[in-house]
């Protein structure tokens, strides 16, 4: 087992809590990690969740015992994403990988007895700071002062299209400022 800090959304704390509830005693394999997770965990926002942690629905990159790399998607169940993708935290290395930081590592007993030590060595996605980058986009674009233009195309081919300028809240007025007509052709 480790003892380093692992980082956890108060989202990703409650289920871990909720598994250990659900153990079916001592001799449970995920007992020992649950119990190690939970101990040393800082609980935090899931907005506050720096992007090199490991939370649920993040996709990252580990190793296994330096030697196996492979890249899945660490969730809460087996159905969420198709068969090979998903790493869920009913799974030793899903649990294990949880809540840690680029870098760090976990041991576990896998189900032959051996030891494997799990190591997070990127985080491809990760859903908050996606969130939170997204935002902050909106924001920025939200903020930036732009004037709409509305362009106006003229059924005559020899004819420039005009631009025409909008208030700042789309809209060029209380109704058409022109008259259009609609011809039907039969």
């Amino acid at each position: 087992m480790s003892n380093e800090t692992c980082i956890l959304t108060n989202i990703d704390f409650t289920i871990l809590e909720f598994m250990r509830g659900r153990c079916r005693g001592a001799n449970d394999p995920l007992a020992p990690i649950l119990k190690s997770k939970i101990d040393s965990a800082l609980v935090m926002f899931h907005t506050d969740v720096p992007g090199n942690v490991a939370t649920l629905y993040s996709r990252v990159s580990f190793s296994v015992d330096g030697r196996h790399q492979d890249t899945r998607v660490i969730t809460r169940n087996h159905t969420d994403l198709p068969v090979g993708m998903a790493l869920p935290v009913t799974n030793l290395r899903g649990l294990a990988l949880l809540g840690l930081a680029e870098g760090q590592g976990f041991s576990v007993i896998n189900s032959e007895g051996f030891e494997e030590r799990i190591v997070l060595e990127k985080v491809l996605y990760h859903p908050k700071t996606s969130r939170r980058e997204n935002e902050t986009a909106k924001d920025i674009t939200a903020s930036a002062p732009r004037k709409p233009v509305l362009k106006l195309i003229r059924g005559a081919l020899n004819q420039q299209a005009r631009l025409a300028h909008t208030d700042s809240r789309g809209f060029d007025g209380p109704g058409p400022s022109v008259r259009m007509t609609l011809q039907l052709r039969s």
